[in-house]
């Protein structure tokens, strides 16, 4: 059996028996006839514990899902082994629901595809251990999925796109425009320096005390500041998009972040309130900040399409942009992104929202598209191990930079 790095701990608590045990206790059905592949998908690389089974023809037959959020928004964020012991928790149940629901025996099965890559060491261990077993119990081919691979991947599922086509990537954990020529060929034209815009919009929310706000309290960090953008002024405030200067197609949000906290330092002692409690201006806060992201993110996109279209990556004309992952269901966002596909002639294009964040079911199709095209199916798991870091594609963000290309201001009106 294969050793995963014991310092994560991923054994603890979950017995080699135990977990073979529930294998054996699957309700399987005799035998029925399906006429297509069909492929389980489990995922468990941040928060949420999800698996479903989709055919080759996209079809999904039955998902399920386990959600932390209501615990970690309690906790004022993802506390790594507090997410691993919820996954522990809550993954048997899961996989069993969700072949439950497409009325599928493991035995059935064509493949079994899992998120190893990249995301939280702990919570990847447990989806990997497990479905370890399970390809081993009932003797299944095993294709390990890159996580962004599976996001970037998910709009041929729900809509008809051909290769290759550009996709941004935003989220809590990932911040990433690449350029998709194939299932798993992949050029990086950028990515977030620092940390993710999810990531930032979180704690700024958590910095307003949001959680304290009337009608955002059951809401997570991203979705407050939508929320309460939609009553406050973006021009109250004026904070300058990050990186400016540099002709390139990289992210930063830190920066930003630090000079919102002093604002809202600033804005407590002029209103002579203690922190923890909610400014006036909270909303007008949240309004100039999701403007300014909304601006950064779009003007990279900008110079990543001039890019492409100049090296003649993508079509001149009625090329895609796809905008995954959970800040993607942003839709004042979206709208800016939308001034940019207007100017350059693309189709700017979204899984539906439920398909932007964390699911099985993008695991389940990348497995089915790594099936089509013959791409790392594992037949032997000997030695396969999770990567909490792992790059997508081939980093050709230096020569991005090095062209220099300057993006024409567009009026950002969303």
């Amino acid at each position: 059996m294969l050793i995963l790095n014991k310092t994560t701990g991923v054994f603890s608590n979950l017995s080699k028996g135990k977990n073979y045990e529930f294998l054996r206790s699957f309700n399987i059905q005799p035998g029925k006839l399906f006429l297509h592949k069909l492929v389980l998908g489990i995922e468990t690389s941040c928060d949420d514990t999800a698996a479903a089974v989709v055919d080759e023809t996209g079809n999904v037959l039955g998902e399920a899902i386990h959600s932390q959020t209501e615990v970690h928004l309690k906790t004022g964020g993802i506390i790594p082994p507090v997410a691993q012991q919820l996954h522990r928790e809550n993954i048997q149940r899961i996989v069993q629901e969700a072949l439950s629901a497409s009325k599928v025996s493991p035995s059935e099965l064509s493949a079994v595809a899992t998120t190893v890559k990249p995301g939280l060491a702990l919570s990847l261990g447990v989806g990997l251990f497990f479905s370890l077993q399970l390809v081993d119990q009932f003797k299944k081919p095993f294709i390990p999925i890159h996580h962004m691979e599976a996001h970037a991947l998910t709009i041929r599922l729900t809509n008809k796109v051909e290769f290759p086509f550009l996709v941004l990537l935003i989220s809590g954990g990932h911040c990433l425009l690449a350029l998709v020529r194939g299932v798993s060929d992949f050029l990086l034209l950028g990515k977030s320096l620092d940390i993710a815009p999810g990531d930032m919009l979180d704690k700024v929310a958590r910095r307003l005390s949001l959680i304290k706000h009337p009608e955002c309290s059951t809401m997570s960090g991203g979705k407050a500041i939508e929320h309460l953008s939609k009553q406050g002024n973006k021009l109250h405030f004026d904070f300058k998009p990050p990186m400016q200067r540099a002709k390139n197609c990289d992210f930063s949000f830190s920066g930003l972040q630090h000079v919102i906290d002093k604002t809202i330092m600033q804005k407590e002692k002029e209103e002579g309130i203690e922190k923890g409690q909610i400014l006036s201006s909270a909303a007008d806060i949240a309004a100039a900040v999701q403007h300014t992201v909304a601006c950064h993110i779009a003007k990279r996109t900008h110079r990543a399409i001039l890019f492409c279209k100049q090296r003649d990556l993508l079509c001149q004309s009625n090329a895609v942009l796809v905008v995954s992952g959970g800040v993607a269901s942003n839709l004042y966002i979206r709208k800016a992104l939308e001034v940019v596909t207007n100017a350059t002639q693309c189709t700017l294009l979204c899984p539906p929202p439920r398909l932007c964040t964390d699911n099985g079911i993008m695991i389940a199709w990348n497995g089915v598209e790594r099936l089509h095209a013959g791409l790392g199916i594992l037949y032997n798991t000997e030695g396969i191990r999770y990567e909490p870091k792992c790059p997508l594609g081939i980093d050709i963000s230096k020569e991005v930079g090095e062209a220099a290309i300057k993006v024409p201001r567009l009026k950002m009106k969303p």
